[in-house]
Formats: C-alpha cells, sequence, structure tokens
C-alpha cells in the first residue's frame, strides 16, 4: 500500500513539472471589431439627423419651412431618438442661431475647434453678446452630445471628435478650424 501511495505522489510531482510551450501562431491572429464599426455608425446616424433638423435639410425653402414640416421633423426627432424636451430645445435653440453663427463663421471671428466646440477668434476683446453667442452655442451642442454619448453608450470625448468632424465639414469657407497636423501629432488652427 505504502508502495502505491509512493508511485502515486512520484507519478503526481513528475507531472507536475511538466513544461509548457508558448509558441507563435503559424497564422495571424485575427480580431473582429465589426461591434466598434456598427456603434460608430450609430452615433454617425445620430449625428446627421440632428444636424439635418438644425439645418433644415430636406425642405425645399430654408428660410420659409412650413408649419408641417416642422411637425414633422419634431414627431421624426422624438421617434428615432426619443428626445428629451432638453436636447429638443437645444437642437431648436441651434436652429434659431445658426445663420448668424454661420455668417460669424465665415467672417473669421468664430472657430470650430477639434472638440465640437465653437471658440472666438478675436485678437481683441470680444462684446458681451458675441460671448453670450458662444457659451449659448456650446451649452447646446453639451448636451446634444451627452445626449448621444448615453444613448449609444460611448465616451463624450469619441461623439465630441466625431461631432467637431461634422461641423468643420459644414462650417462655410473662411471658418477658422482646429485640425490634426501629423506629425507631430499636434492641434493647429487654420482658416477653411
Amino acid at each position: 500500500m505504502k508502495r502505491v501511495f509512493f508511485i502515486i505522489v512520484m507519478l503526481v510531482v513528475i507531472l507536475g513539472c511538466a513544461r509548457v510551450r508558448v509558441e507563435a501562431p503559424q497564422q495571424p491572429i485575427k480580431v473582429d471589431i465589426t461591434m466598434r464599426l456598427d456603434i460608430y455608425q450609430h452615433v454617425q446616424k445620430d449625428i446627421d439627423s440632428i444636424e439635418d433638423i438644425i439645418k433644415g435639410k430636406g425642405t425645399n425653402s430654408e428660410d420659409n419651412q412650413s408649419f408641417i414640416w416642422e411637425f414633422i421633423t419634431n414627431v421624426y426627432a422624438q421617434e428615432s431618438f426619443l428626445m428629451s424636451k432638453e436636447v429638443e430645445g437645444a437642437v431648436l435653440r441651434r436652429k434659431e442661431r445658426l445663420k448668424e453663427l454661420m455668417s460669424l463663421q465665415s467672417k473669421g471671428i468664430i472657430g470650430e475647434n477639434s472638440l465640437g466646440l465653437v471658440e472666438l477668434r478675436l485678437p481683441q476683446t470680444p462684446h458681451p453678446s458675441l460671448k453670450e453667442l458662444v457659451k449659448s452655442e456650446n451649452d447646446d451642442r453639451m448636451i446634444i452630445y451627452n445626449y448621444i454619448a448615453k444613448k449609444d453608450n460611448v465616451p463624450l470625448i469619441e461623439v465630441q471628435r466625431m461631432y467637431a468632424l461634422r461641423h468643420q465639414q459644414d462650417a462655410p469657407q473662411g471658418t477658422p478650424i482646429e485640425v490634426l497636423v501629423e506629425p507631430p501629432s499636434v492641434y493647429e488652427w487654420r482658416v477653411k
């Protein structure tokens, strides 16, 4: 009995000291990023839909939008996004100040930064009403960005960067925009 016990213990000790070989696989390792792309496609769809509401895309006349069109866009926004009153208000306020903002952008007074916010680009001290316009626009943008980040479960910074690209694309000629310069991977202001 002692011999059997001794043999079992010796086998366990010998097998316990076995070596494990780690080798690189013959084929490259594949990573499936489909899920991440799908999430960011949802974010981009949300951005496009909200900006289309703000810019009044799909209407015959951007100046004289009908009551029916306003109703349809608001219903669409509520059904597809389930927007809260706060988000809906931010979208509508942004829509109201769009022309003034674009006018100031084309003159180089206001620029689009790399985080999707507007910045004053004046060398002199700006008028308080201009500061208030920038603050109001940025506050409303952050309401929308936070909403999309929460809705699509993505980091806020990612939503801001994606939105920044959209704002910079939509900005009129003459708008200062903050772009990434490679190398040395720094942000720099340029005029569109």
